[in-house]
C-alpha cells in the first residue's frame, strides 16, 4: 500500500525519492523535514562533507499548499560537493575524462563484492551508491512517515547506549521521553553526561589514530497501537520488518528487540511479560521484556529495537588490500569518512522504525485520506476497549 525508492550517488548532483501511497491531505511540514536532515549531520566524530552539505529537502511533485494529493511523493536533497566532482560523476562525459580509477578495495566496503558482481573495473560505481550518504533522502522519507505517525499521536525517540567499550544501561522509555532535550543536546546522544564525555575522548583517540569507531543505539516509538503487522505469514511480522529495515542501514551489523540476546541465558518465567487488565486502561504489561512485539504484531506497549554498528571501513590508517588492476598488494583506498557515526546512524534508525511503523498503520487502517484512515483508527481502539 506505501512504498517508495531512492536513488543518486553519494557525489551525483542529488538525491531523490518517490513514495507512494501517503493519504490524502496529510499535511507536511517543510522545516520540520529539514529538521530532521540537519539532525543526522550532527554527532561528534563526523567527518569534513558535513561541513560542506547542508542538507534541504526540495519538493517536486505530490504535494500542494502544503497537503499531500494522493499522488506520489517526489522529494530531492541536492549535494552540494558535486561541483567539486563533475569531471568525476558526469553522467555523460567520457571515461577518458575521470582523473583515475579506483582498483584498492576497502574491507569492510560494498567494493570487493559490488564491483564482481556487476563487472565494474572502476570501484568508485559501487562505492558512491554503498555509501552512507544514500541515508540523507531515507531520513527525509522518514520525516515524512513521523508527520503521519504524530497525527496518531505516536512519537519515536532515539539515544546511543554504547560507543565501543563505553556503554549506559538501556533507559525507561518514560524516562528517555521526559528528558529527551538531553539526548538533543549531548554530541553523542547520550543522555548520561559522564559516559558521553569518556565517548567523545574515546572518538578522538581513534581519530588521531587514524581509526574508527562502532556502538549500539536505541530506538524507541511510544503510542504505539496493539496490532500493527501480522503473525500469518513471516514476512508479515513487524518485528522481521523492523530487524531488516535496520540491517540495511550501512554497517549495521545486529539488531536486537525488546532485552534482545540477553533473554537467551534467562528463564521463560523472568522474560515474558505477565498481562494485566483494568477497566480504565484495558490490557497491559508491567514489563516490556518483549519490546512491545508478541507473535510479529504490536501489543501496545512501547516498541524498542537497539542496532549494533560496526566501526566506519574507511581508515586514515588504511588496512591491506590488493589492487584490482594487477593484483599486487596495495593499501585500501581512502576516501573522506567519519571516524564514529553511531549518532548520526541513530537518527537514520528513527527514519527506518518510523517509515516501517507507519506502513503497518497503513496496511491495518486503509484508507485514501487522513480523514478516513483517522476514522478507521478511531473505530478500530473503539472495539478493541471492548475486549
Amino acid at each position: 500500500m506505501m512504498r517508495f525508492l531512492t536513488a543518486g550517488e553519494s557525489h551525483g548532483s542529488a538525491l531523490t525519492t518517490i513514495i507512494e501511497g501517503l493519504p490524502a491531505n496529510l499535511p507536511l511540514d517543510e522545516a520540520a523535514i529539514n529538521r530532521e536532515l540537519v539532525r543526522r549531520q550532527q554527532g561528534y566524530g563526523r567527518g569534513d562533507r558535513m561541513k560542506i552539505e547542508k542538507d534541504q529537502i526540495e519538493v517536486l511533485a505530490g504535494l500542494r499548499f502544503g497537503r499531500t494529493i494522493g499522488s506520489p511523493l517526489a522529494l530531492r536533497v541536492c549535494n552540494r560537493d558535486y561541483q567539486n566532482w563533475q569531471s568525476e560523476m558526469a553522467p555523460f562525459a567520457e571515461r577518458e575524462q575521470v582523473r583515475e580509477k579506483v582498483t584498492q578495495p576497502r574491507p569492510g566496503h560494498a567494493d570487493l563484492p559490488g564491483a564482481l558482481k556487476y563487472d565494474l573495473t572502476d570501484l568508485r560505481d559501487v562505492l558512491e551508491r554503498a555509501s552512507a550518504r544514500e541515508t540523507a533522502v531515507r531520513v527525509a522519507v522518514g520525516a515524512v512517515a513521523k508527520q503521519l505517525l504524530r497525527e496518531f499521536d505516536i512519537q519515536i525517540y532515539s539515544y546511543v547506549q554504547s560507543i565501543g567499550s563505553i556503554a549506559i544501561k538501556p533507559l525507561d522509555t518514560a524516562i528517555l521521553a521526559a528528558n529527551y532535550e538531553q539526548v538533543e543536546k549531548s554530541p553523542v546522544r547520550c543522555p548520561d553526561e559522564e559516559a558521553a564525555k569518556k565517548m567523545m575522548a574515546a572518538i578522538d583517540y581513534v581519530k588521531a589514530e587514524g581509526d574508527s569507531l562502532g556502538g549500539v543505539f536505541t530506538v524507541v516509538a511510544l503510542g504505539v497501537p496493539v496490532g500493527l503487522g501480522s503473525h500469518v505469514q513471516w514476512d508479515r511480522r513487524l518485528d522481521g520488518r523492523l530487524a531488516a529495515a535496520l540491517m540495511s542501514i550501512q554497517a549495521i551489523k545486529g539488531v536486537e528487540i525488546g532485552d534482545g540476546f540477553a533473554v537467551a541465558a534467562q528463564q521463560g518465567s523472568l522474560v515474558h511479560d505477565e498481562i494485566y487488565y483494568h477497566s480504565s486502561k484495558g490490557y497491559y504489561r508491567q514489563t516490556n521484556h518483549a519490546g512491545g512485539l508478541e507473535g510479529g504484531i504490536t501489543n501496545g506497549e512501547a516498541v524498542i529495537v537497539r542496532a549494533a554498528m560496526k566501526p566506519i571501513p574507511t581508515l586514515t590508517k588504511p588496512l591491506r588490500s590488493v589492487d584490482m588492476a594487477d593484483h599486487s598488494p596495495h593499501t585500501a583506498t581512502v576516501e573522506r569518512s567519519d571516524a564514529c557515526a553511531v549518532p548520526a546512524a541513530s537518527i537514520v534508525g528513527e527514519a527506518v522504525v518510523a517509515w516501517e511503523l507507519a506502513l503497518a498503520l497503513r496496511e491495518k487502517l486503509g484508507g485514501d485520506s487522513l480523514a478516513e484512515m483517522k476514522e478507521n483508527y478511531h473505530a478500530y481502539l473503539k472495539r478493541v476497549a471492548k475486549r
